[in-house]
């Protein structure tokens, strides 16, 4: 009986453990998270680019999900990062995905056209759930491409999306007109997509 019940408290300390030790699980690797912390929240972030090797490879990765927390200072410390480097007079883009500055997570910026002022928002774990079958012309450049800009004509007008918001709340809506190209763009980069990769197909269906 002793025994059994010597037992019992063993486990339950272990299963305390272990579930504390979840608890407090990192949202980013010790690698991000210096990556993050280098400098303070208005200092921007390298964006990477396609025509560094080591860049390169990294932006062709999927990003993955990233639980939302509003209380996690690594993660207000990144969103806010994000936000000066697409900001920063050296980049002035109308959205950007941590791809895209070395943090593999489902997180991007997108200015809203969409909306009064414009303003930009972010959104944690953005899922396109369905695309217009009506598309739209629309010339795309990236940060992550310099001097070069094209012209796709593969981007729905209309998308609905599912996301995430810091306050962990889950959300579902439907963008359209130019506002919904920079979320496909963004949303392409966190499953290791470039836009070239639409022009490449763009071509591809146009030839006879």
């Amino acid at each position: 009986m002793y025994k059994t019940i010597t037992l019992f408290i063993i486990g339950l300390i272990i299963a305390s453990c272990t579930s504390t030790k979840h608890a407090f699980k990192k949202s980013f690797s010790a690698k991000e998270t210096a990556l993050i912390m280098n400098a303070d929240s208005l200092k921007p972030m390298r964006v990477y680019k396609i025509n560094n090797t080591k860049d390169s490879l990294l932006l062709r990765k999927k990003s993955a999900y990233i639980k939302p927390n509003s209380k996690d200072l690594d993660l207000k410390t990144f969103v806010k990062r994000l936000y000066t480097t697409v900001r920063d007079s050296a980049s002035l883009g109308v959205g950007i995905a941590a791809p895209q500055v070395g943090i593999l997570k489902n997180i991007i910026w997108v200015q809203r056209f969409d909306k009064e002022d414009f303003p930009f928002e972010v959104y944690l774990n953005p899922k396109i759930v369905s695309y217009s079958e009506k598309k739209q012309t629309v010339k795309e450049g990236c940060l992550s491409i310099p001097n070069r800009s094209e012209t796709l004509d593969s981007r729905s007008l209309f998308i609905t999306i599912d996301y995430d918001t810091m306050a962990a709340e889950h959300k579902t809506e439907t963008v359209s007109g130019f506002t919904s190209v920079i979320f496909q763009h963004e949303i392409d980069h966190l499953n290791g997509i470039l836009y070239l990769d639409h022009l490449k197909k763009d071509i591809k269906n146009t030839r006879p």
